[in-house]
């Protein structure tokens, strides 16, 4: 460790002063600032023989361990009653538009403002509609779909059931959900 040339602050001591140490209470410590430098053996000395609450009352004592630390001073109220109002979002600058994604993403994207869950946009996906399906269009796809995929209906084809099982479990999802209602 460099020391800048300092010597131990230690009456009598030769070694470096790497080590920083308060100057003591006597000096008018309060805070960084007053110190003094110590080589190692004097710095442990002197750490073994600190004592924070040396000259201290028992009252002050007693209020420096107290463990509100501070929590029965007033604290100045979190209004905005006599200063400025905190700023609207439209003040913000979002070029990549992250604010008005994210409420996008919280109100679902549909334009009656009905929330839509991540299950819900994959069902639609299945089914092949838009977020702002309505019922009406939700039953007119699922028949149309379990027609086309069905084996009693195109001819006895089983190689379209994965299909028919994903459109019926997508209707099922959807059928019950207040977007659908």
């Amino acid at each position: 460790m460099e020391t800048d040339g300092r010597a131990c602050s230690a009456p009598g001591c030769r070694e470096p002063g790497e080590f920083r140490a308060p100057a003591g209470r006597g000096a008018n410590f309060d805070g960084p600032g007053a110190w003094r430098w110590l080589c190692l053996d004097h710095v442990r000395a002197f750490n073994s023989g600190y004592n924070y609450f040396e000259g201290m009352s028992t009252d002050e004592i007693e209020a420096a361990q107290t463990p509100y630390g501070g929590w029965d001073r007033e604290t100045r109220a979190f209004a905005t009653a006599g200063t400025t109002p905190p700023p609207k979002w439209a003040d913000f600058a979002d070029p990549l538009d992250a604010i008005g994604a994210r409420f996008k993403r919280r109100t679902g994207d549909r334009k009656d403002g009905k929330e839509l869950s991540e299950q819900d946009r994959k069902s639609l996906r299945v089914l092949g509609l838009d977020v702002d399906a309505d019922r009406k269009a939700l039953r007119q796809r699922y028949t149309e779909l379990v027609h086309k995929f069905h084996p009693d209906r195109n001819g006895g084809d089983r190689s379209h059931e994965r299909a028919l099982q994903a459109v019926i479990e997508a209707y099922q999802q959807l059928k019950g959900r207040p977007a659908f209602a």
